[in-house]
């Protein structure tokens, strides 16, 4: 492990159109000290033939088979050499300045675990909005992710907590339990206030396939956290019941909406064969 070395990890599945500009803006921040190691995750043969292309810019280029990002991101990190690591998904990427100002923070306090900073959501038709990381420490990160999944953290606290867990049963929550383990010892995630970095949202992707599972994720977090969860059993009680009024609010107002969708179409007809009539009954009255 090189002191202040970053290695910027890079997992990549079938994001040929995207993956350029994520090692580019690796490449560009003014931090001088970095390594960039990109894990090609089983990816398609378009996107292969871009990874050989940009392999003599980088460290180095990991080959496997299809396993998923954490498996890839552990594999990475495995080979990486840098004190610090930092993660940034094939299709998102960073501002210049970022690994700079991260490494500072983590200069200035060593109570500091994690990185992060404010995101740019953005997608085909250009800004969604931007989103502000909560921070802060393990309390904070119970009940939601209060960092983004692309921060930065020491080498030395992934080797610590074993790393990314390869086995969660159901993708997207891999982040999230990963900080909670980083944190549940001690320390605290620090917020960047500024916009440095930029996460594209995508149809049909990973994360947006498995939304509608977040429930069955956050049990295996409860499982996996018991004693966690058990010294802090009165918020997890709040925290599932606002879950369950949430849902029967979203569950009532698609309800409505389709009842609305339905009804005007049903009502549609009636009414015209209604004004039909009407018409003709006036016509024979004359």
């Amino acid at each position: 492990m090189i002191k202040d070395l970053i290695s910027i990890i890079i997992p990549c599945y079938n994001d040929s159109d995207f993956i350029e500009k994520a090692v580019r803006s690796a490449l560009n921040q003014t931090y001088p000290n970095i390594e960039i190691i990109v894990v090609d995750d089983g990816s398609d043969a378009k996107t292969k033939t871009v990874l050989k292309a940009i392999e003599p810019s980088i460290t180095k280029l990991i080959t496997q088979d299809n396993q998923g990002q954490s498996v890839a991101r552990n594999n990475a990190i495995k080979q990486a050499k840098g004190e610090f690591i930092l993660n940034l998904d094939s299709d998102d990427f960073f501002e210049p300045t970022f690994c700079e100002k991260a490494v500072q923070k983590f200069q200035d306090d060593s109570a500091i675990k994690i990185v992060t900073c404010l995101a740019n959501r953005f997608n085909t038709k250009g800004s969604i909005d931007i989103v502000t990381p909560r921070g802060g420490d393990i309390q904070n990160f119970l009940f939601a992710n209060s960092a983004l999944g692309s921060s930065m953290f020491r080498r030395h606290d992934w080797e610590v907590v074993g790393g990314y867990e390869e086995q969660l049963p159901i993708l997207g929550f891999e982040d999230w339990e990963f900080y909670i383990q980083l944190l549940k010892h001690g320390g605290y995630a620090y917020v960047l206030n500024e916009l440095l970095f930029h996460y594209q949202v995508r149809e049909n992707s990973t994360t947006d396939r498995i939304r509608d599972l977040k429930l069955d994720k956050f049990k295996h977090i409860i499982f996996k956290h018991k004693e966690l969860y058990k010294d802090n059993f009165e918020g997890l009680v709040a925290n599932l019941i606002e879950r369950i009024r949430q849902e029967s609010i979203e569950k009532i107002k698609n309800t409505e909406r389709l009842d609305f969708v339905i009804g005007n179409h049903v009502l549609k007809p009636l009414r015209w064969i209604k004004a039909v009539i009407k018409k003709v009954g006036c016509k024979c009255m004359l």
